[in-house]
Order: C-alpha cells, then sequence, then structure tokens
C-alpha cells in the first residue's frame, strides 16, 4: 500500500452536498475516510455504503466528546486531516433573532468544531503532520442583510482557523479554509428561517453563478496534499469576487452592493 493509503481523514456533516460528494471522492482516492452526521439515518446510509461512519451532533458536547473518543479508538490515535464540513445557516433579520437561535448557530458553526479539533490534536500532533481544513463560505468574507447570523459564525470561524493555523506554526500541521460562494446542495434547503412570512433568499443573479458540490474537490486536494497549502480557498466566482471586492472598495461601496440599492 501507497502511503496514502493509510491516511485517516475525519468529515464532519456527510449526510449530503459537500460532506456526501468529498467522503466518496477520497475514499476512491486511497483515504480511510470516517465519517459523520448528526441524523441516525443518515449514518445508517453511511455504514450500508460501506463507510466508517458516527454519529455525532455538533450542537451537544456530550456527542461530540462521544464521537471523538470513539474516532481515537478507531483509528488508533493517528488522524492525518479533519475536515470540519458541518454546519447550517440560521437565517433572518437581527432583530428577529433570539439570543438562543444565535446561540444555537454558533454552536454547530463554530463552538462544536472547536471541540472536535481540540479532541482530535492529540491523535494529530505527535506524528509531525497533518490537515485542519473547514468549510467557511464567502459569508465569511462579507456580511448580507438576513444572513447576520449565519455569516457572524463564519467570521467567527475564519478568525478561529487563522489563530490556529498560527499557534501550529512548526508542528507540521497546515489549516486551510475553503470558501464556497453558491453551491447546489440541501444546505438551502435546510436553512431556518426566523420569519416564514419574510424568508430570505438567494438573489436570482446567485442561480447563475451556481456550482454543484464537487466543485470544491480540486481545492480540497490542494490543501490536503500540496506541500504548501493555500490558507484560503474561494470556490465559485462569486467568492473569487466578493474576496477582491472586500480588499479593494470602501465599506460603504460595499454596503451598497451587498443591500442590492445603488
Amino acid at each position: 500500500m501507497g502511503k496514502v493509503m493509510q491516511k485517516t481523514v475525519v468529515i464532519t456533516g456527510c449526510s449530503s452536498g459537500i460532506g456526501a460528494v468529498a467522503a466518496t471522492d477520497l475514499r476512491q482516492r486511497g483515504y480511510r475516510v470516517v465519517a459523520t452526521c448528526r441524523n441516525p439515518a443518515d449514518v445508517a446510509g453511511l455504514l450500508a455504503a460501506g463507510f466508517e461512519a458516527l454519529q455525532m451532533d455538533l450542537d451537544e458536547a456530550k456527542s461530540v466528546d462521544i464521537a471523538a473518543a470513539a474516532i481515537i479508538e478507531l483509528t488508533g490515535n493517528r488522524v492525518y486531516a479533519l475536515f470540519n464540513n458541518a454546519g447550517y445557516g440560521q437565517y433572518g433579520p437581527l432583530a428577529d433573532l433570539s439570543r438562543q437561535l444565535l446561540e444555537k448557530q454558533f454552536a454547530s458553526n463554530l463552538f462544536g468544531t472547536h471541540q472536535l479539533t481540540q479532541r482530535l490534536l492529540p491523535a494529530m500532533l505527535p506524528h509531525g503532520e497533518g490537515r485542519i481544513i473547514q468549510t467557511s463560505s464567502v459569508m465569511g468574507l462579507v456580511s448580507t442583510p438576513g444572513r447576520g447570523a449565519y455569516a457572524a459564525s463564519k467570521f467567527a470561524l475564519e478568525a478561529w482557523s487563522d489563530t490556529l493555523r498560527m499557534e501550529l506554526h512548526g508542528t507540521g500541521l497546515h489549516v486551510s479554509l475553503i470558501e464556497p460562494g453558491p453551491i447546489s446542495t440541501a444546505f438551502t434547503g435546510n436553512v431556518r428561517q426566523s420569519r416564514s412570512d419574510k424568508p430570505v433568499t438567494n438573489p436570482g443573479i446567485a442561480k447563475r453563478f451556481t456550482l454543484p458540490p464537487e466543485a470544491i474537490l480540486p481545492k480540497l486536494h490542494h490543501a490536503l496534499e500540496h506541500p504548501r497549502p493555500r490558507l484560503r480557498y474561494p470556490v465559485t466566482l462569486v467568492a473569487h469576487t466578493m474576496s477582491v471586492l472586500r480588499r479593494i472598495l470602501p465599506d460603504r461601496s460595499l454596503d451598497m452592493i451587498l443591500r442590492g440599492r445603488h
């Protein structure tokens, strides 16, 4: 077996979309994939498809601890990569969002990711190599009306990743962010709306730039396998454009574009 055959990748959020596509692709690529998802029925489906799969709810600290202990046992305390992909979007005007809804958004998109990473680092650090990769979003670069909670959690994930990368400098572990723009996954269907009478929807133009979840795979391969992985991987034209606009435009001009009023 080649060296890559032994490398274990843990992927969260494998029920559908990016996580499911990544799990299938990386297994075909020769990695040992340990897939997690929140829904027990989805875990059963992954097991039936021949995956090593575990149930884990990032909202629940106990669930994360149990899953992390199981991963360490399964892998003999050796994990090469952690792909923190799981998360969801809580949409709605900030004035309508309760503290509890905001806490739940951060629990899934940041706190659970932090806890799992912290628990798995002892299975990564001793081996002097490894990758920790987060699925962020174009919403980790810019925020728009109605997506404040989701964007705040992704901005926080970006800052968390930046610090983790600096703290792990020299350990052989690399930290990267994948920043998709519009991707056609079940994510949109799973968005939680605080105002069912006024749901937050993607602008019509977004459809023209939407890519399938497979679009992230070349970036994921680079982040996992290149000796010098990038810090950030924008995916889709929208993410690339926003990354540039955020750097070159004054804040008020960017606000005008993002508000949709020129």
